[in-house]
């Protein structure tokens, strides 16, 4: 079992799974990068017509998938008609989006598992199966609490989840450098980390995240010299492509 405790620091995070190699946040490449060892995968997800978590990263069909227009616009069951594989290779037809549950399912605490809540999602009225709610919910239905961070760019799921279940992980995501007044906008929702651009890190910010106690972990990163150059500053992981790739140089 992987938990956040058992993480060996720096730690490569399957970006979407096994992205480089396997069509993105589909259940393939989830296990192919469970299979090369990855500590923990990232997913993001979004909410079906019929407000199911479903796992996939852009607001719409268009790129990933045969399907066309808006994600929202369709139920779990149309969404999962859907052939999420081809457009990657045909190899990988018959690929379908994924509801959350399923990929939790797959991982089994394999792996840490950061789900990434797109901030499109957000719901100002904040209904009772809102986004963030069923996260909490299922995240602690299937036990993981301590085998997820949940994260987003959009500060205001994170205040709420805080609020509700503050035991839970979160992790903000940032392109923009931090200070003083991001530490105290971090210790404020209590997270567990910062997601920061790698082409806005510097030593000096990996030190003062450290110094509030929390980890650095950097996107996109698939450069074997931009990864040596954060493991230089002392950063705790990095969102990766092609893990074994970067971990091996070949």
């Amino acid at each position: 079992m992987t938990t956040l405790s058992s993480l060996n620091f720096p730690v490569l995070i399957a970006h979407r799974g096994y992205k480089a190699r396997y069509p993105e946040n589909t259940l393939a490449a989830f296990e192919a990068a469970l299979s090369s060892g990855a500590g923990m995968i990232e997913l993001d997800i979004t909410l079906s017509r019929d407000r199911v978590m479903v796992v996939i990263h852009d607001d719409t069909l268009d790129r990933t998938s045969n399907g066309k227009g808006t994600v929202s616009d369709y139920s779990i069951s149309e969404l999962q008609n859907l052939d999420a594989g081809s457009w990657f290779d045909n190899k990988f037809a018959g690929e379908k989006v994924p509801a959350l549950t399923e990929v939790l399912e797959k991982v089994k605490q394999r792996a840490v598992v950061n789900i990434e809540i797109k901030s499109s999602a957000y719901e100002e009225a904040a209904p009772a199966d809102a986004i963030e709610n069923q996260v909490i919910a299922l995240v602690r239905k299937m036990n993981l609490v301590d085998s997820v961070i949940i994260s987003s760019f959009e500060t205001r799921f994170l205040e709420r989840i805080a609020a509700l279940d503050p035991a839970l992980a979160l992790g903000v995501i940032s392109n923009k450098p931090a200070d003083e007044s991001t530490v105290k906008i971090l210790k404020n929702l209590g997270v567990y980390s910062w997601h920061a651009w790698h082409e806005i890190l510097t030593t000096a910010q990996v030190e003062l995240m450290h110094a509030a106690n929390f980890k650095v972990f950097s996107f996109t990163v698939n450069e074997q010299e931009v990864f040596r150059g954060l493991t230089e500053m002392g950063i705790d992981g990095v969102f990766t492509d092609d893990g074994p790739t970067l971990a091996t140089g070949s």
